[in-house]
């Protein structure tokens, strides 16, 4: 296309192909730099200053999705994660609607605590959001990740009231978003959302301690072990008292 050397391109941090966790079917995962969020169990650190990454144009990044095509089947397609991809919202506007003029899936994992126009219209062009609710009670959520969790609220009003798609992710961490209290306000604010399709818990990781080690940082959870069967099927039972559409991944 001749426009395409006035497209933006995206920082990228890395790909999964055939990812099979982030979003429905089988996918082409597109992890992206930089974060607005400093959550204290970050399995992937390294994506959170936006000074890293590959510089990527948007066609080498359509041209994959096309070549996957055949394996996404009528549910895969491509997902944009992070780090955090709003933070490159002006960037993917226009690779997405490359990839919808290709009929590709388009599924967005975000935080959801950005906002401004141009976030706004890429949430308006994806196909579905994974919206990452760190904490209800906003002091744990600004304990856990340095921000207020208002912004992804009202995100999530945003995503109710046009009509969009979206599953709610939320991190079970002992000790700081295992609260009854918290799950069952959470459960409470969401439970009559007709747009929420979905609500995976995802259970608590050190995979990515490692991680901080190489950058020469500390990980300051390093008491916290991960979940019990008990706490994931005591946390899967108040969901379920909410929504009948929980999955604990």
């Amino acid at each position: 296309m001749e426009n395409n050397q006035t497209q933006p391109a995206l920082n990228v941090h890395s790909y999964e192909s055939m990812g099979t966790y982030d979003g429905p079917g089988l996918r082409l995962v597109v992890f992206l730099q930089g974060c607005n969020f400093k959550c204290l169990y970050c399995a992937n650190p390294d994506t959170i200053d936006s000074h890293g990454g590959k510089s990527t144009e948007a066609e080498e990044i359509v041209r994959m999705a096309v070549s996957q095509k055949a394996f996404f089947g009528r549910r895969g397609g491509i997902t944009f994660s992070g780090g955090e991809p709003t933070f490159q919202a002006k960037a993917l506007i226009p690779l997405c609607r490359r990839l919808k003029e290709e009929g590709i899936h388009i599924c967005l994992d975000s935080n959801g605590g950005l906002w401004n126009d141009a976030v706004e219209e890429l949430l308006s062009l994806v196909d579905l959001v994974l919206l990452d609710v760190k904490e209800f009670d906003n002091s744990r959520h600004r304990n856990l990740t340095g921000r207020g969790n208002e912004q992804t609220l009202r995100t999530a009003a945003w995503l109710e009231a046009h009509a969009k798609p979206f599953w709610l992710r939320y991190v079970l961490v002992p000790g700081y978003s295992d609260a009854e209290g918290d799950i069952r306000q959470l459960g409470e604010h969401f439970r009559d959302y007709r747009m929420l399709q979905k609500v995976e818990i995802l259970p608590y990781h050190t995979l990515g301690v490692h991680k901080y080690e190489a950058l020469g940082q500390e990980y300051r959870l390093k008491g916290v072990r991960e979940n019990t069967t008990e706490q994931l099927e005591r946390a899967e039972r108040l969901f379920r008292e909410y929504f009948d559409c929980v999955q604990v991944n």
